[in-house]
């Protein structure tokens, strides 16, 4: 992803990047001029070798009359997963990120479009200033992360927060009939929600809402537990929060104080919720490893400059976000909608997937945003691909169209 080779520019060494675009979000730039970012901070005390884990390597450098030299990081990145959703990305605006849900190891971090770090890292410092002045005028925002640092409303992908609310609160179980109108009058409102798609205008059970993604099913769910349990249930799964971690971030949002009408509206990933790819793919992580949410990480080990290996990872639980239980009836739940509902796109042979799509609106104007988030039994992965423009027309833009098969791909490159 990233090395240093011998130069014969103003200095004696150049830090360059193979991959450029595809890693930059995991790796960031080394700048003369502009600092550094992402693994290239996190990392920068082991990357000199000035770590307390290569004191030792220091002390024998020292007393052998040899100078300090830097250690080596060893990312959680598989490849195939990374060139999967690379490629996924691939004339798009989104991003995506993949989990190994058992311990929380990134597999894959891609946002699109992206930059190439080369042109910051350069020796020639005015070219530098020249790339830093382009890359932020550029009105696509080639430099933003939008797989872990921008947050964006997650629409229907958030179902899988309120269905966990839901079965929490002992009153629900995935068998429980739900009321599906075709619309409600949001209260103290003249304003309808409506479903995107045919629910029955009658009741169904929780798990056929979730296959349907049944907007009014969940607006009344949310408003019957109450926003106090919905806020409860998101922080458990990490919104309005980031931890001590290498993967660059930023907290997503549950909203504060609300009226009944934004409970409902809340309740289906709209009004004022927002989500990084990141938080929703730790939301399909805790589901899929039975409620149990594992800190995500992308620094697998480091080795000191004569190979040794002088730190390793060593997993750590973040939240019980649900209880074993509630878990399991939702990876259930999932698994019925790649199955029977939305989430078709995603099916693999011979793999158990389970998965949520979301179609974001943002404004009348813009194009809705398309989600989808799942995680798959064998391999251990948890996903989440958003897609935040592309060229599809409008009318055709749904979650599971435009996401699920990237999210499918990223599956198919771990096996």
């Amino acid at each position: 992803m990233a090395r240093t080779v011998a130069s014969d520019g103003r200095y004696k060494y150049q830090r360059t990047y193979p991959q450029g675009p595809e890693y930059a979000p995991i790796t960031g730039y080394y700048s003369y001029y502009f600092g550094r970012t992402a693994l290239e901070q996190s990392q920068n005390a082991q990357l000199t070798g000035t770590s307390d884990s290569q004191f030792l390597q220091r002390i024998t450098g020292t007393l052998s009359g040899k100078k300090p030299q830097g250690g080596s990081v060893i990312t959680t990145i598989n490849a195939k997963a990374q060139d999967a959703a690379w490629n996924g990305l691939a004339g798009k605006k989104g991003g995506v990120v993949a989990i190994d849900y058992t311990t929380g190891a990134v597999l894959a971090m891609a946002t699109s479009p992206s930059y190439n770090p080369n042109l910051l890292a350069s020796h020639d410092l005015p070219a530098t200033q020249r790339a830093w002045k382009s890359l932020n005028a550029n009105p696509s925002v080639p430099m933003a992360n939008r797989a872990s640092k921008e947050i964006y409303p997650p629409g229907s992908t958030f179902k899988l927060v309120t269905s966990a609310a839901a079965l929490e609160s002992g009153n629900y179980t995935p068998d429980t009939q739900v009321d599906t109108p075709s619309s409600i009058v949001l209260p103290q409102t003249t304003n309808r929600l409506g479903n995107e798609i045919d629910c029955g205008n009658s009741t169904v059970s929780l798990t056929q809402a979730l296959e349907n993604s049944c907007n009014t099913a969940f607006a009344k769910i949310g408003m019957s537990l109450g926003q106090d349990k919905l806020r409860e249930q998101a922080k458990k799964f990490g919104f309005d929060s980031t931890f001590d971690s290498d993967v660059p971030m930023v907290a997503s949002q549950f909203p504060g104080q609300m009226n009944e009408a934004q409970v409902a509206l809340s309740s289906i990933g709209q009004y004022d919720v927002a989500a990084s790819p990141l938080q929703m793919a730790m939301v399909s992580a805790a589901i899929a490893n039975d409620g149990k949410l594992m800190t995500p990480y992308l620094t697998q080990s480091v080795r000191a400059s004569n190979l040794q290996t002088v730190w390793t990872h060593h997993s750590s639980t973040l939240s019980q976000a649900t209880s074993r239980g509630t878990a399991q009836d939702l990876q259930k739940m999932m698994v019925s909608v790649v199955q029977n509902g939305t989430g078709k796109a995603a099916r693999i042979d011979g793999v158990t997937v389970g998965g949520k799509t979301g179609t974001a609106q943002t404004t009348k104007e813009a194009s809705p945003y398309a989600w989808f988030v799942g995680f798959s039994e064998n391999p251990h992965v948890a996903v989440a691909v958003f897609i935040e423009s592309s060229d599809t027309e409008r009318s055709e833009i749904a979650g599971g169209t435009l996401a699920g098969p990237i999210a499918r791909s990223i599956i198919e490159a771990v096996r």
